[in-house]
């Protein structure tokens, strides 16, 4: 019997979608407003669920504690607060999409969780835009 149990978070960051090999005018066509020279920014959601079997001896898929410092540790920290252009590694040579962000969010967490577990990131960068990756 598999239960999925969810944490929910959020962190706000500042981006440019851009692609430096592209010209203004295509970079304008594709990415539009989010292309802005001096950024945007998101106030983003976060749900990050583990689905697994549940433990008999604890009653837990996960304890939910260790989820909240998971992200708070590898994601909040990371993030919050960033120009995620400049001041996140990850995105030094990787644009900054709510798919690309959802991705590496995932990938930050996944070697905290149990290999036996799965892993699933929804980001909301808007109440109307997410993304869900689970890997």
């Amino acid at each position: 019997m598999k239960v999925k149990v969810s944490r929910k978070a959020n962190f706000n960051a500042a981006h440019r979608l851009h692609r430096p090999d592209w010209d203004a005018e295509k970079n304008q066509a594709v990415f539009g407003k989010c292309n802005n020279p001096r950024y945007h920014g998101h106030n983003y959601d976060l749900i990050v669920s583990v689905t697994g079997e549940i433990d008999q001896e604890t009653g837990f898929v996960m304890d939910l504690k260790v989820l909240k410092d998971l992200i708070k540790e590898h994601v909040e920290e990371a993030l919050d607060h960033k120009n995620l252009n400049a001041d996140v590694p990850e995105f030094k040579e990787l644009n900054p999409t709510a798919e690309n962000i959802a991705v590496v969010i995932w990938s930050k967490l996944r070697p905290h969780i149990d290999q036996a577990n799965e892993l699933e990131v929804v980001l909301y960068e808007t109440p109307r835009n997410f993304v869900t990756y689970s890997g």
